[in-house]
């Protein structure tokens, strides 16, 4: 039996580029006068998406039309299914025999050939993007199983080499590196002149080890056994020797001895592309492989409208898929929204698998109390967000220690550090029409003066942000520091706080007081000294050259600090007499005093360290317990 032959051409095209597109469908039975082809570029109108084409012959922009085999051009009803992809239906007006042929043109529709030259590809590779057609030759809507035509979607020209290194190495202690080449967008290209090198250098580097790279056809390199002679910071160096462009990775510090290391990853992000619960597996694939994350929990709504039972089980299925120590640790999370201002919206992440989804309309899951309430602490960890975004707020007076070890202070609508008033450097804001307001019951500032204690996290957007009104700024990262690579060490990191924030890029921060690292809690029973004196030490090795380093003591800046260069060394004492700067709260038993440390970075990156507590216990209540 014949068949229809659906063609494409151009059939395979680059990531970005710009064409005029023409697919063919070649009938393999009569199509009668009245009959109605509709076309499905499958294509959401997102920032990195297809351009979608206007459905009317006056567009100025990429238009979409049909050319039937009398050569007359008639033009589409726009039409947009419940999922948000744009479908355009046509009626012919000529019926067309078997064999006979129209053409769907999407591109220059030839009436303006200086305003529009054609439809731009969308901006990240795919294979076999499919492009479907359906066919009604009764005219009334009915329409059956499509006819498929795909275009393979390539990496551009070689644009960025981005060299993907651990931040934390012990001297002599081997690690690999991994080699990205990539087009403008992001891709894995090897879309490169013939003949190109790449040289591969970094300070101490011993001159028989330096190496000449080929760009691969893969557009990826694995560079195995690496090590590093001696402590110190260091960037590792990718020159193109064709074009004399260089490229730096990210910061690594290597330490003479010990075995704590830094990982980077997301608490929770919704997937730029990919709908993180329809297509969780390539979702997964994007922050493991693209984003060359360590670390990624899952974070779809508890809304049983926005994800199923079905969609929460091939979740689950996919998150224990992915969890591989060593290489990447996939967590199962959810979203939880509860009454503004008293609970506020949570991103609440497992430690273990094929856990159910809390969904607030059930009786047991429809408050935090109940929730707690049926789980050990140590099952789950309950992460705050958007503490300051009015109509999600969160005012702390319910924060729950066991639960709650860790609030995230960035993401991509913005900083709940502080108010605008009080020097918030990224006030919440959105990118579209979505109202935004701030509401400052929930600063963190607020909460740390009121006696409330917690680590700092940074995440992307959330799942109720639509890609069309996005949040203002970059997905931020969070950095869990710990001494092995596994979900339940990753998860102990957070636990004990230590842990830091920025604003999306591998900043590395290391800061104690008295040898008291970030995000524990010290008494004056421990270190007396601490009464007269507070020695405090920082690190920081960034990507771009510093601006400034706050040293942020009980909400306000007890020294700013504004070095030369992208690594710094802070060395200061705190000599103000302790019982001057203490704090008082009914939620601790003693007074207080915390510190964190804020970097902003030239290109207005951010790093936000985990702050660090000084208890003062009084010799009175010692002496009371000693005697007890």
């Amino acid at each position: 039996m014949r068949r229809s032959v659906f063609l494409s051409e151009p059939n395979s095209v680059l990531a970005g580029s710009t064409h005029n597109f023409n697919f063919t469908y070649i009938t393999a039975s009569a199509l009668p006068t009245g009959t109605l082809v509709k076309f499905d570029p499958f294509t959401r109108n997102g920032e990195n998406d297809w351009e979608l084409p206007s459905h009317s012959p006056k567009s100025q922009s990429s238009v979409l039309f049909l050319t039937l085999p009398n050569s007359k051009i008639i033009y589409p009803k726009l039409e947009t299914d419940p999922e948000g992809y744009q479908q355009y239906t046509f009626k012919l007006t000529q019926a067309i025999e078997a064999s006979g042929r129209f053409t769907i043109t999407m591109g220059y529709s030839g009436t303006s050939e200086e305003k529009q030259k054609g439809s731009q590809v969308q901006t990240y590779t795919q294979r076999k993007k499919p492009f479907y057609i359906y066919i009604d030759t009764k005219g009334e809507g009915d329409f059956k199983d499509p006819e498929v035509v795909s275009v393979d979607v390539r990496g551009n020209k070689l644009a960025n080499i981005k060299a993907i290194v651990p931040s934390t190495v012990y001297k002599n202690s081997r690690f690999d590196i991994f080699i990205r080449f990539e087009d403008q967008y992001g891709n894995l290209t090897g879309n490169a002149p013939e003949n190109t090198l790449i040289e591969f250098s970094y300070d101490q580097l011993r001159e028989n080890l330096n190496w000449k790279l080929f760009v691969p056809e893969t557009g990826f390199l694995n560079l195995p056994n690496i090590y590093f002679n001696e402590p110190g910071n260091y960037r590792l160096k990718l020159t193109n020797l064709t074009t004399k462009e260089t490229y730096d990775s990210d910061p690594m510090i290597c330490l003479p001895d010990g075995d704590k290391f830094i990982y980077w990853g997301q608490p929770h992000d919704r997937h730029p592309r990919f709908n993180s619960v329809d297509e969780i597996e390539n979702s997964l694939r994007y922050y493991r492989d693209e984003q060359a994350l360590q670390f990624y929990a899952t974070s779809p709504s508890e809304n049983e409208k926005q994800t199923s039972h079905e969609d929460w089980r091939s979740t689950a299925i996919q998150v224990a898929e992915f969890n591989e120590e060593e290489r990447f640790v996939s967590m199962l999370g959810f979203q939880w929204p509860g009454e503004s201002s008293k609970e506020g919206l949570r991103q609440i992440v497992y430690c273990k698998d094929n856990k159910p989804l809390l969904r607030k309309q059930d009786a047991k899951s429809s408050s935090l109390k109940k929730i707690y309430r049926s789980h050990n602490p140590k099952d789950i960890i309950s992460i705050p967000t958007l503490t300051m975004l009015k109509g999600s707020s969160f005012d702390f007076s319910a924060l729950n220690p066991e639960f709650e070890k860790v609030v995230e202070i960035y993401n991509s609508l913005g900083s709940s550090e502080c108010t605008k008033k009080e020097g918030n450097l990224f006030p919440l804001k959105s990118k579209g029409k979505k109202k935004v307001e701030e509401a400052a019951e929930g600063s963190i500032r607020k909460a740390l003066n009121a006696g409330h204690r917690f680590g700092f996290t940074a995440g992307g957007q959330n799942i109720g942000d639509t890609p069309t009104d996005p949040g203002a700024y970059n997905p931020g990262l969070t950095a869990i520091i710990c001494n092995d690579y596994s979900r339940e060490k990753l998860f102990q990191g957070l636990y004990a706080r230590h842990c830091y924030a920025t604003t999306g890029v591998k900043i590395l921060l290391s800061f104690n007081i008295a040898g008291i690292p970030m995000g524990d809690v010290v008494t004056t029973q421990k270190k007396p000294g601490l009464k007269f004196t507070r020695y405090i030490h920082c690190s920081i090795s960034c990507i771009k050259d510093i601006k400034e380093i706050l040293v942020i003591r009980n909400g306000q800046v007890l020294k700013k600090i504004t070095p030369e260069g992208s690594v710094y060394e802070l060395e200061l004492d705190d000599n103000d007499p302790l019982d001057k700067v203490l704090l008082k709260s009914d939620l601790q038993p003693s007074r207080f005093c915390y510190y964190y440390i804020r970097v902003e970075q030239v290109d207005k990156h951010v790093a936000w360290s985990s702050p660090i507590w000084i208890d003062k216990i009084s010799e009175k209540k010692t002496k009371k317990s000693a005697d007890t």
